[in-house]
């Protein structure tokens, strides 16, 4: 009978897992063959006191990969992750590819103890986070990926989402983050920030031709290619919000025109990468990573420009936006946690 060898391989660790890897080489001679043996601890070393995060709603698409960012981030650990329909349910029970992370149960908002976290991310429903938000702890950092806090005006609020905002004090108060170079400081100093929608995020494209005066006309139709199908027509809910962030930039009224097409968003200064003169910005390069890669290309009509900026729709466009927002907030660089590159194919 003939016998088999079996041979491990490892990579010198500053390739792979930068301060993660321990490799012990051990010499053994079996039938001429070199082994070498590894220790690969894949989990990301965390901090000796880790920053004590709770999330809210982690049962949804965007609570999902909040957890998913959180336990590779090097100084946040999860105290508490809620879900109120799926209480006392592990978490893999909704998201089978989390069950190898040694996550807490899900709990219900009512159970959850706030006195012992440090910041929260709301990935609640619009409509739901008022209420639950205004009774949270002072204390707290809150990040809310909800649009109940987005929009200074309440009487917008109200006839965008058809219902009165019930925390007006806090919708004052709040900071809404739409790029972090212009928002930058006020974030550091934020109790409450309110991540952006997705489809604002892609406006931030703009916000450099405005301050240069590039852009002058008052009415702007924004058209993306790579469509799958359009929706809200002349009544996306997000319109108020683009106007609100392209009117800080230009210091002036700006009203726009916008029907939007599934697939593409934008981001900020760190995560944006401007791309070679001709090359087009692909999905496909941003999948599950936060980076937003950009171009600009001459219009066949003289004067006019085409940007075109792409964005993962979950990552930049909501949790991982949310957990640079949160960086920031406690000090932490911004891109902390948030530098894999995309997955391909």
């Amino acid at each position: 009978m003939s016998s088999s060898t079996s041979r491990s391989f490892c990579f010198d660790s500053g390739c792979l897992w930068k301060d993660e890897m321990k490799v012990t080489k051990a010499k053994r001679r079996n039938a001429g063959n070199m082994f070498v043996k590894c220790s690969v601890n894949t989990k990301a070393q965390k901090a000796e006191k880790p920053i004590r995060i709770g999330v809210l709603g982690a049962s949804g698409y965007t609570g999902s990969e909040i957890v998913r960012l959180l336990v590779n981030h090097p100084h946040f650990g999860i105290s508490f992750l809620t879900a109120d329909r799926k209480a006392g349910q592990p978490l893999s029970s909704v998201f089978p590819h989390l069950i190898t992370q040694g996550l807490p149960n899900l709990i219900a908002v009512k159970d959850a103890d706030f006195s012992g976290v440090d910041a929260v991310f709301c990935c609640l429903p619009h409509g739901t986070t008022q209420d639950i938000i205004k009774g949270l702890p002072k204390h707290l950092k809150i990040v809310d990926l909800s649009a109940d806090f987005r929009l200074r005006d309440i009487s917008e609020y109200e006839e965008w989402y058809g219902q009165p905002h019930r925390a007006p004090d806090l919708q004052v108060r709040k900071k809404l983050c739409m790029d972090s170079l212009r928002f930058h400081e006020a974030i550091k100093d934020a109790r409450l920030v309110a991540n952006p929608g997705c489809y604002p995020d892609n406006s931030d494209s703009l916000f450099p031709l405005l301050k240069g005066e590039v852009l002058k006309e008052s009415n702007m139709y924004a058209e993306l290619a790579e469509g799958i199908y359009s929706y809200g027509v002349s009544r996306h809910r997000h319109v108020p919000e683009i106007e609100q962030g392209l009117s800080d930039a230009a210091d002036s009224k700006i009203t726009i025109s916008f029907t939007r097409i599934l697939c593409q968003l934008s981001a900020d200064d760190e995560f944006v990468v401007l791309l070679e003169k001709g090359i087009v910005p692909r999905t496909h390069d941003v999948r599950g990573s936060n980076y937003c890669l950009m171009n600009v290309f001459p219009d066949r009509i003289p004067g006019r420009a085409i940007i075109i900026s792409v964005i993962d729709n979950l990552l930049k466009g909501a949790s991982g936006q949310a957990m640079q927002n949160l960086n920031l907030m406690l000090g932490l660089p911004e891109s902390t946690g948030l530098l894999s590159p995309a997955l391909f194919p």
